[in-house]
């Protein structure tokens, strides 16, 4: 049987944010081992404007910038043509809007084979975006952030940890167990005259009071 395999393409107008964190850790690894495909996509490579310009004044009047629909679209378009083998996907725009994510929601999208990203900027987004391009709108919380890039990352790595394989070990995931207070070496720190120990149950070596312990912390 062939591993589950998800795919992220990253539609943004800064690509090299994601240079550094796609290189490291978790995601590194998972795409060196086939795990992950992750595609950044630059969208002023979509406008037909000659100055590679993706935005426009808000008709109505109003302070900012407004993403354009139609590179947005170009863009959506050409992923899917190049992609097409891909059945299952899902086209997400990040929206302050849009349902809050959760474990559950990032369970839910690591079904799919292909989750294309909407990072926005400005003053917003062309709402014929919301309603005739993305499936779906996702908010990763209660604040305001300068674009979608931010959240496009934490969405990456909620719905990662569900993929088979990610983490390396299942028994990882802290969604299976909950989680509990962890503690490494030393037994003892001391902080000036202060001593800070570790629980002495986690260093009895009696696994059944260790876990029943554990339970009772969650």
């Amino acid at each position: 049987m062939t591993p589950k395999k998800v795919r992220f393409d990253l539609v943004t107008i800064f690509p090299k944010i994601f240079d550094s964190y796609l290189g490291e850790s978790l995601v590194r690894r998972a795409r060196d081992n086939n795990i992950l495909n992750i595609a950044v996509h630059n969208l002023r490579d979509f406008t037909l404007d000659r100055h590679a310009k993706v935005d426009g004044r808000p008709f109505g009047g109003g302070p900012g910038m407004v993403l354009q629909v139609e590179p947005i679209y170009r863009a959506v378009e050409a992923i899917r043509r190049k992609t097409s083998r891909l059945k299952k996907r899902r086209v997400i725009l990040f929206s302050t809007r849009g349902k809050k994510l959760d474990a559950k929601g990032a369970k839910r999208l690591a079904r799919y084979d292909q989750l294309i990203l909407i990072c926005g900027r400005y003053e917003g987004v062309d709402e014929r975006v919301a309603k005739h391009i993305a499936d779906e709108e996702i908010s990763i919380g209660d604040y305001i952030l300068a674009g979608g890039e931010l959240p496009a990352l934490v969405l990456m790595e909620a719905v990662s940890r569900f993929v088979p394989g990610f983490l390396g070990k299942e028994e990882s995931l802290e969604e299976n167990k909950g989680s509990y207070p962890v503690y490494a070496r030393p037994e003892i720190f001391k902080v000036g005259k202060r001593k800070l120990v570790v629980p002495k149950i986690l260093i009895s070596g009696n696994h059944k009071k260790i876990e029943a312990w554990r339970k009772k912390q969650i």
